[in-house]
C-alpha cells in the first residue's frame, strides 16, 4: 500500500469529524468495472499509473462473474473503465453480456485507444447497445493537452471526437450519449464547470464541427502518476493544501462512493477506483466479486484517506 506523506493539512477526516459529518452509503446505483491497468497511454494524472507496460487484465472468467453478479443484482448504470478498456481482448464479450442486465451502460475511452480497423466491431457494439461514450479530453489548447497525455494524441482525439460525431454520438437526435472528461494539467483545481463546459461547445462546434452531451471537469487525484509528479516537481504539500482549503461539504452528498461499487480487474471490491489505487478494499475487508450476494447497505461507512480531498474540492467529484 502507497502512503500517503503528512502536510500541512488536516487529515480528510479529521476534516469532516471537525465539521460534524460522516461519509456513509447510499443505495448503490452503479457497478463500476475496471477490466485492467494496460492502456496504449502513460498519461501524467493517472491515479494507476495505467500504461502499456502494465499486465493487469480482467480474465473472462472474473467477467463471467461479474456478469452473473449483474444478473443477480440490480444496477441502474454499469461503467467500464480501465486503463483502456479497449485494449482488454474480452471487452466486446464484457458489453454483450451485462447489456441485458442495466438500462444504462458506459464505456470510458481515452479516444485513441478507439481509434483504427480493429476498433470498428466495437464501435458497431456500442452503437446497437445504445453505450453511453465516456471520453477524456483534457484541454481544447493543444499544448496543454498533450504535455498530459504525450504529443500527437491531441489531433487523434479531435479525429475520434469527428468520427463518434459521425455515428450519431452527442447528437440530440440520435440518443447517444457523448461525454467529456476535463482535468488540470498541473497543480491546479479546475474552473466552475459550467463556464469551461460553455467553452469547450464553443471551441471544438467552431473549430472543428464538434458536439457533445456533457462535460465534467474534476481535479487530479494526488495518487499514482499524478502523486509521483507532485513530488518530483515540489508541488504535493501545496497542492494537498489547496485541496484541503477547497473542500465543500455540500460536495460530500454528491461523491460517486456513495452510490458505486467497484470492481478491480482481479474481481476485488472496492469503494471507488481510487481507493482501488491504495489498495483500499471496501469496509476494510477483502471481498470479490464472486461471493457477492447483496448489495452494500446504505449506511454504511465508505473506507478514506487524504487524496478524499481531491473528490470534494469546489464543485466536487460526481
Amino acid at each position: 500500500m502507497t502512503a500517503i506523506l503528512p502536510g500541512r493539512w488536516p487529515a480528510f477526516s479529521e476534516t469532516l469529524a471537525s465539521q460534524g459529518l460522516v461519509l456513509r452509503r447510499t443505495q448503490v446505483q452503479t457497478l463500476q468495472v475496471n477490466v485492467g491497468r494496460l492502456c496504449n497511454l502513460a498519461c501524467r494524472h493517472c491515479h494507476l499509473e495505467a500504461g502499456p507496460a502494465r499486465t493487469e487484465i480482467m480474465t473472462k472468467e472474473t467477467m463471467a462473474q461479474v456478469i452473473d453478479c449483474a444478473g443477480r443484482l440490480s444496477f441502474p448504470s454499469i461503467d467500464i473503465t480501465g486503463g483502456a478498456p479497449e485494449m482488454n481482448p474480452h471487452l466486446l464479450e464484457l458489453l454483450e453480456g451485462l447489456a441485458p442486465h442495466t438500462p444504462r451502460l458506459i464505456l470510458r475511452s481515452n479516444l485513441v485507444a478507439m481509434q483504427g480497423n480493429a476498433r470498428l466491431a466495437l464501435l458497431e457494439l456500442c452503437r446497437r447497445l445504445r453505450v453511453v461514450i465516456v471520453a477524456s479530453f483534457p484541454a481544447v489548447n493543444e499544448s496543454q493537452s498533450e504535455s498530459q497525455r504525450g504529443d500527437g494524441n491531441f489531433q487523434a482525439s479531435i479525429a475520434m471526437l469527428k468520427r463518434l460525431n459521425d455515428l450519431g454520438w452527442g447528437r440530440e437526435e440520435s440518443g447517444l450519449e457523448l461525454d467529456l472528461v476535463s482535468n488540470p494539467t498541473g497543480a491546479f483545481v479546475p474552473s466552475a464547470q459550467q463556464a469551461q463546459e460553455a467553452r469547450f461547445r464553443q471551441v471544438l462546434l467552431q473549430k472543428w464541427g464538434i458536439v457533445f452531451t456533457h462535460l465534467f471537469s474534476f481535479a487530479n487525484v494526488p495518487l499514482g502518476r499524478f502523486r509521483r509528479w507532485l513530488l518530483n516537481s515540489g508541488n504535493y504539500d501545496d497542492y494537498m493544501a489547496t485541496l484541503s482549503k477547497s473542500f465543500n461539504p455540500c460536495a460530500l452528498d454528491g461523491v460517486m462512493c456513495r452510490s458505486l461499487l467497484s470492481v478491480a480487474w482481479d474481481g476485488t471490491l472496492f469503494d471507488c477506483d481510487f481507493n482501488q489505487a491504495l489498495d483500499l478494499p471496501m469496509a476494510g475487508c477483502r471481498r470479490h466479486i464472486k461471493d457477492l450476494t447483496a448489495l452494500p447497505e446504505a449506511g454504511s461507512l465508505i473506507a478514506l484517506s487524504d487524496h478524499c480531498y481531491a473528490c470534494t474540492a469546489g464543485a466536487g467529484f460526481t
